[in-house]
């Protein structure tokens, strides 16, 4: 029996020297370890999976939404601030605005511009502080046990988005009630 064993384990070969046996085992990192073709394919393959998973995340998906736009309060938020105009959404162009009357040589119209956004931005964060407050009592009342800690703060910065920039897109229209 035992010569049975040693028979049926025998190699008909020498052993290998340990200079093969490494190059054997080695893999070359360098070397790709698939084809042109189906690395495009891969490439292809994740653009359409990150495309689709914006898609979904602009719609407004729960499943593709990160943690900081989850849960119902965040959504009734964010349709709050989707329902009404403000002030800082026109920010930015008004910025762009007073960017354009600078230019003017005429000293009267460049710091009627200047003044005009300081008070645009005053009143856009004086706006915002009530607004804040408002939507932590809002949400402490239609959702008891949900925590408020940075709700004002995501409704107050997404207000000052403009509109067709926010993410995710807006679910309701300016005026609508939710």
């Amino acid at each position: 029996m035992s010569e049975e064993i040693n028979n049926d384990s025998k190699k008909n070969r020498p052993t290998p020297k340990r200079k093969e046996a490494e190059a054997a085992r080695k893999i070359n990192a360098l070397a790709p370890a698939t084809t042109k073709e189906g690395r495009a394919r891969e490439k292809n393959l994740t653009r359409e999976r990150r495309a689709e998973a914006r898609a979904a995340y602009m719609r407004g998906e729960e499943s593709a939404l990160p943690a900081r736009d989850r849960g119902t309060a965040k959504r009734w938020v964010r349709n709050y601030i989707d329902s009404r105009r403000t002030i800082g959404e026109y920010f930015m162009p008004l910025i762009f605005g007073v960017l354009v009357l600078t230019v003017i040589p005429n000293r009267y119209v460049q710091l009627a511009a200047i003044f005009s956004m300081y008070g645009v931005m005053l009143y856009t964060f004086v706006s915002g502080f009530f607004m804040t407050r408002k939507i932590r009592k809002e949400v402490e009342a239609r959702f008891p046990g949900e925590p408020t800690k940075g709700i004002g703060m995501y409704g107050f910065l997404r207000s000052t988005q403009m509109r067709r920039m926010r993410a995710p897109s807006p679910q309701v229209k300016h005026g609508d009630d939710f």
